[in-house]
């Protein structure tokens, strides 16, 4: 049908398809800006005491060398398979759950903490609308040229070349850019384990096992034009001459460390992977605490709750005072339908681990759960310590507005749930919430200008959300 269109047509032809064209490479580019800028939107971050805390140890001194404060930079584990780590805009490092299953000890982490503290350093998110600026004006630079040289000469196939060869430049250009930020990044981190005193030997033990990784599926090695990141071969001998010259090379990680990395480790293994394959992976002849560890949220993934307790108990054994694994003795009780056995253990979890707010939660939790009155006024205590030091977990505002509304307090209930429906981002949840509760609490109060507050923000989301 298109060799039947008259001669006249073509160049608006032309101009169709070459707007097509630029459309969708726009879009190509916006959407890979907001898949780096936003990746974490759509995914679950997972939330344990034990893991946050080993994560904030291991990166404390990395962030302190890239001259950064500790307590703004957030390093958040995100429950995806892949081994993949990324920034996404602020001072939060988003490191998948499959990259520590799968790292062999802590100092590989530590290697790729110290290269997304790069990223951060560097402001490469926001850097990115460079990038695109850049390849877009290529492209629209080029579809004008391709579009006047059609209509001018008569030639569509000229104006289609021109446009084509703006594509490649276009996308080449932002490639390159990609490429540019990656070896930056590269080259950041390296700095920062070095001022550390940490050694750069599980950054390129790391880049070795994803280049091994791309051998396996083979990856073509020839050339890193059409590539987001440098070739792993060319990363390993830049870095392999950095790291391999710095005093720390031979330093070993802190035995103590590296012990918390392995049993953090078994745990996410348990709690992450397949009960069958994970139990296959640490057979019960395997007595060490990880294998222990992991072989405990086997079980009760799996549904047996005895043997998880079995293990949780051989834990303690060990390390009757070990404030995660009174954890995960309660937490096992109080998922199998024994809220008021859990309360015992969670009890001590929380004396032990008094800096620990997601434990209180737990602790909270199992006290509603137990449907026992006499035990609220102990739910409501734990509750607002935990949210006092931690205001970002929708379960303890959740657990906290239960009780409240068990004890009639209406307003506070509605607080309550304005805070779970702000973070789990439900603006209009959260605009109802407040202002039920802003009817119900006396006005001035800390809590009345706290409910103002979400109903503020969650007003103007609606609002722009009604108008996008």
């Amino acid at each position: 049908m298109a060799e039947a269109s008259s001669t006249r047509l073509r160049p608006a032809g032309v101009r169709a398809g070459a707007a097509a064209f630029a459309a969708r490479l726009l879009m190509l580019l916006a959407l890979s800006f907001a898949v780096m800028a936003r990746p974490a939107a759509a995914q679950s971050i997972l939330r344990d005491a034990e893991s946050e805390q080993l994560l904030r140890d291991i990166s404390r001194p990395l962030i302190e060398a890239a001259g950064l404060r500790p307590q703004d930079v957030q390093i958040v584990l995100v429950h995806d398979d892949t081994v993949n780590a990324f920034v996404a805009g602020g001072q939060i490092v988003y490191i998948h759950s499959g990259l520590i299953t799968r790292a062999v000890n802590a100092n590989e982490v530590q290697g790729v903490i110290a290269h997304e503290l790069g990223h951060v350093t560097g402001g490469h998110v926001i850097r990115m609308a460079e990038g695109i600026r850049a390849a877009t004006g290529i492209t629209i630079l080029t579809l004008l040229l391709g579009v006047a040289a059609a209509a001018a000469g008569g030639s569509p196939e000229a104006g289609a070349a021109i446009m084509s060869a703006g594509q490649r430049a276009a996308i080449g250009r932002f490639l390159a850019f990609s490429r540019t930020q990656e070896s930056s990044a590269d080259a950041a981190g390296a700095s920062f384990l070095r001022r550390a005193g940490i050694s750069g030997r599980g950054s390129l033990a790391f880049f070795e096992r994803l280049q091994n990784e791309e051998f396996r599926y083979d990856v073509p090695q020839e050339d890193s034009y059409e590539r987001t990141h440098p070739l792993n071969r060319e990363r390993i001998a830049v870095l392999q001459n950095l790291y391999q010259t710095d005093p720390a090379w031979d330093r070993a990680t802190d035995p103590l460390l590296e012990e918390r990395f392995q049993r953090v480790r078994a745990k996410l293994i348990g709690f992450v992977d397949d009960p069958r394959r994970t139990l296959r992976r640490f057979p019960e002849s395997d007595r060490s605490i990880p294998a222990r560890y992991a072989r405990a949220y086997a079980w009760h993934r799996d549904h047996h709750a005895d043997r998880a307790i079995a293990e949780a108990d051989s834990l303690l054994r060990d390390r009757p005072n070990d404030p995660y694994f009174l954890e995960l003795r309660g937490q096992i009780l109080l998922e199998t339908g024994r809220p008021a056995e859990a309360l015992e253990s969670l009890r001590e979890a929380v004396a032990r681990a008094p800096d620990q707010p997601l434990i209180a939660a737990l602790l909270g939790h199992a006290l509603i759960a137990t449907e026992q009155p006499a035990n609220f006024q102990e739910a409501k205590q734990v509750l607002r310590a935990a949210v006092g030091r931690d205001n970002t977990n929708p379960f303890a505002w959740y657990q906290l507005g239960i009780v409240y509304d068990r004890e009639g307090d209406s307003a506070r209930a509605a607080l309550a749930t304005a805070e779970r429906y702000n973070l789990i981002g439900q603006p209009q949840l959260a605009l109802a919430n407040a202002e039920r509760a802003m009817l119900g609490i006396p006005v001035g109060t800390p809590d009345w200008l706290r409910a103002q507050d979400i109903a503020m923000v969650s007003r103007s989301e609606v609002e722009r959300r009604r108008r996008r």
